[in-house]
């Protein structure tokens, strides 16, 4: 599954020659709002067809782009689960589609940045608060 996903970050990076969440969450119709959610970083749902992003206003912007690309991830891969729904209400494991939804965000964002020498894994980390385990999991052998 990682080389599907892998594949469509590259897919939508060239169509809309970007790897900005904001700017291709836009380009798919997908609404982003910010509002103060607490403790929750934030969330992806749809409600009749209309697709939205909710990022806590309280991050830093660093932050905000990791919580848009991941938030992304879930709307590209995972356009109708319901993860807080599921979380809250259901014994479904939703460990797989947030590995996902990070594997995802770490390639939209990452891809140039890290391999081309812009961004260490460190800085990275440091940057955009992401946590060490997240970033190792998803870039071995990559």
């Amino acid at each position: 599954m990682s080389s599907g996903i892998i594949q469509e970050v590259e897919k939508l990076i060239t169509r809309f020659n970007t790897n900005c969440p904001f700017k291709i969450a836009s380009a798919l119709g997908i609404h982003v709002i910010y509002e103060d959610l607490g403790s929750t970083l934030g969330y992806f749902n749809q409600h009749f067809r209309i697709k939205i992003i909710h990022i806590n206003e309280n991050t830093s912007e660093e932050k905000q782009q990791f919580i848009c690309a991941h938030e992304l991830g879930h709307a590209i891969l995972h356009p109708h689960a319901n993860t807080p729904f599921l979380k809250k209400f259901t014994l479904y494991s939703t460990d797989k589609m947030e590995q996902e939804a990070n594997l995802f965000a770490l390639r939209l964002l990452f891809l140039a940045g890290v391999y081309h020498g812009q961004l260490s894994i460190k800085e990275a980390v440091e940057r955009y608060g992401i946590p060490k385990k997240v970033i190792s999991n998803n870039l071995k052998g990559h």
